[in-house]
Parts: structure tokens; C-alpha cells; sequence
């Protein structure tokens, strides 16, 4: 395929040009390179010559039309947004710009190239979203594809609103769209502002690991290597005008979590003056909105596309410690650049 990855130079749409690569797909990676985003995710790929980087803003409705006629992709994965609940609660307007208007000039993009008639048959825009959309769950159920959208924060209501614009684009002018909502991930590469590398770098430099309320909101985790391989897979095969929902059938509280990476560095740093490093769990207020719980049923995806996660929570978190334990310039290099991976008030999911 010939792919056009949006927010390519980022956690989750990184891990998608790389095996895109690997696989022998030809991608245009088209990042903004916000705060969150590095070409370092993509480095090892950077020289290869079906591997072309652009740095643009999506909101830029010519840059958009200029650069889809131009690159003439057989797919547009969606990834590029602003995913940090804490970030959109204090400052909700960036989420409404890039998630928002950001997928409108994508749309409308796509739209005029399939209406020229450049763009080949088996054209698709694939919009990736989250679960968060559907809101919390009680102690039991799962999301299914039908499960109705209750956004409770400003990030989940820019995403559920980015869906319904999919959804409008694809009933109204007929544009071959495909949705999938993935759970929580997680792996190598992840911004450490959220929950696992956080947990991490705190305990490693034996800070305090500030957990939200009583620790028991609920995620399923997914390894992004595994999303990543979803993702492809829907490009080449999804239905247009279907969702998919990407699980990775591995619910845990966010305490649970955080105790079970205490337990593998431990293992790693034997001689840490921190061990056990459990001990450094404190418990905070609470941020608002914190939703509960959340599940994905992955059903359709595995019966109909033939997917399922094939890295264990307990295989996945064990790497991706050790890979934050091995690249520590990685984030070190972020902490230089003005992020302060130390500066957070709790941890959630």
C-alpha cells in the first residue's frame, strides 16, 4: 500500500510506520512534531527509500488537499490528535483544533481526491479513535461497536466528535470510511506523560508514584506492537463503513498496574535503595471526570479480519520496562527539551 500516517512521529502512529515499513508498504509520514511527537520513534527507519517525512499541520485544509493529490495514498490512517486527558481538561481548546478540525480537513481532503477520480478503488480513510468515547463502564459489560458514545472528558468528547465526522462523511458523500477504537496502549516509545512510563521513571529515580483516588479505575491494555498489526490489517481488509473495536483482553485496575511494574523493577534493579519499590505508592485526589472503567469486547475484528493480541500483559509490561531501563536517553533527551517527566500531580488510566 501506499500510506499517508498522520501523527506518524508519535506513540501509537509510530509503531504503525515501522511495521508498515517492515511489511514493505510505501508511507508518507505527515506529523506536526508537537510536544509529544519525535522523528527520534521513527529513526530507525528514517533512511529507507519507501519511508518519505513532512511536517505539517492538519488543520491546514490546502496542505492537506496539496499533499494527498500529490502523494496519491491507496489509505490515510488517522492518528494524528491530542490524547492527554489531564492536558485537555486544563487547556480543552488544542483538542478541539487538531481533533476536531484537524479530521474535518482530512475528510474533505479525501473527499475531493476519490471525487477526481485519482484515487484507486480500493481507497480508504481510516479513522482511528478510543473507547473513551463510550464513556465509563460499571463493574461488568464491554464496549461493543454498537455501544452508545458518553464522552466525559474534553479529549473523548473531541474524539467522539472526529468519529461522528467520519461516520457524516462517509453516509453523506459516500467516502470509504473504516473506524477502529482501541483500549489503553502501551510499549516502547510512549510520551512519558502517561500512566506506565511515568510509573517507571518515578521509581527509578525513586520519587514518589502518585496514584489517583483509591487506584481502582479499570483499563484494558493493549501492547501497541499488537495495535499496530490491527491497524494494518484494516487498511488492507476492514469494511468501509464498519467499526472495529482493538482490544487487548487484559483488564487491570490502575493500582494493579502499577504494582505489577514495582514488582519488574525490582527484578531489574535488585540493588535499588528504593526496592521495594511499591512502597513509594501515595495515593491523591482524584482528577475529574476520572471514568471508571473501561472494556473493549475485540469480537468483530477476531471473527471477521482473523486478529487477536498476541503479547500478554504480563510478556508486554515486562519489555516495555526493560525498554524504558535501556533507553533512558530517550527520555532524558525529552526532560532536556523542556518536559519535565517528573512534574505530575497522579496517575490514571
Amino acid at each position: 500500500m501506499r500510506l499517508m500516517v498522520t501523527g506518524g512521529a508519535g506513540f501509537i502512529g509510530s509503531a504503525v510506520v515501522r511495521k508498515a515499513i517492515s511489511e514493505g508498504h510505501t508511507v508518507l509520514n505527515l506529523d506536526k512534531l508537537t510536544y509529544a511527537a519525535s522523528l527520534d520513534n521513527v529513526a530507525g527507519v528514517a533512511a529507507h527509500d519507501a519511508y518519505t517525512f513532512v511536517k505539517h499541520d492538519i488543520c491546514d485544509q490546502k496542505a492537506m488537499d496539496d499533499l494527498v493529490s500529490e502523494f496519491k495514498p491507496d489509505t490515510i490512517m488517522h492518528l494524528a490528535a491530542e490524547t492527554h486527558v489531564d492536558r485537555s481538561i486544563d487547556g480543552p481548546r488544542a483538542f478541539i483544533d487538531t481533533n476536531i478540525i484537524g479530521t474535518y480537513a482530512l475528510l474533505e481532503a479525501s473527499r475531493r481526491y476519490v471525487q477526481s477520480g485519482a484515487a484507486p478503488k480500493s481507497f480508504r480513510f481510516h479513522h482511528i479513535s478510543t473507547d473513551e468515547v463510550f464513556g465509563s463502564l460499571g463493574p461488568t459489560g464491554e464496549f461493543t461497536e454498537t455501544s452508545p458514545y458518553q464522552p466525559n472528558s474534553p479529549y473523548s468528547a473531541a474524539k467522539a466528535s472526529s468519529d461522528m465526522l467520519a461516520r457524516a462523511w462517509h453516509e453523506t458523500y459516500d467516502l470509504p470510511v473504516v473506524v477502529t477504537n482501541c483500549s489503553n496502549n502501551y510499549g516502547p516509545y510512549q510520551f512519558p506523560e502517561k500512566l506506565i512510563p511515568v510509573v517507571v521513571i518515578a521509581a527509578f529515580e525513586g520519587r514518589e508514584i502518585p496514584i489517583y483516588g483509591k487506584g481502582d479505575n479499570v483499563r484494558d491494555w493493549l501492547y501497541v506492537d499488537d495495535h499496530a498489526d490491527a491497524l494494518l490489517l484494516v487498511a488492507q481488509q476492514g469494511q468501509a463503513g464498519e467499526t472495529y473495536n482493538v482490544g487487548g483482553r487484559a483488564e487491570r485496575s490502575n493500582l494493579e498496574l502499577v504494582k505489577m511494574i514495582c514488582a519488574i523493577l525490582d527484578d531489574e534493579l535488585p540493588n535499588a535503595t528504593s526496592k521495594p519499590h511499591e512502597s513509594l505508592i501515595k495515593f491523591v485526589a482524584d482528577r475529574p471526570g476520572h471514568d471508571h472503567r473501561y472494556a473493549i469486547n475485540c469480537d468483530k475484528i477476531e471473527k471477521t479480519l482473523g486478529w487477536s493480541p498476541s503479547v500478554t500483559i504480563d510478556e508486554g509490561m515486562t519489555q516495555t520496562v526493560k525498554w524504558y531501563l535501556d533507553n533512558q536517553n530517550w527520555w532524558q533527551n525529552i526532560r532536556q527539551r523542556g518536559f519535565d517527566v517528573a512534574k505530575r500531580q497522579g496517575l490514571g488510566g
